[in-house]
């Protein structure tokens, strides 16, 4: 199981990561963020506070991602 050792919010609901498997680049929020629980994270405020957990990274308010679903879908190696 892949794990994020490092997250940083970015502009345009972009998250800065680097995963236990070496690789590192970004992950895209902003498809997510239209549906359901995920609409909280159009706040920028709000999508600043994630965090590291349990391998994935996560918000207050239970939104969440896994390891493994970042590293399927992390844009490698891009600079914002």
């Amino acid at each position: 199981m892949t794990q994020v050792i490092s997250v940083k919010p970015n502009n345009n609901y972009q998250l800065s990561i680097e995963l236990s498997n070496g690789r590192s680049g970004v992950f895209d929020v902003s498809p997510y963020i239209e549906k359901g629980i995920f609409k909280e994270l159009k706040d920028s405020n709000y999508f600043s506070q994630v965090k590291i957990l349990f391998g994935g990274v996560g918000w207050p308010h239970s939104q969440d991602f896994s390891g493994d679903t970042i590293d399927f879908e992390l844009l490698e190696n891009k600079s914002i």
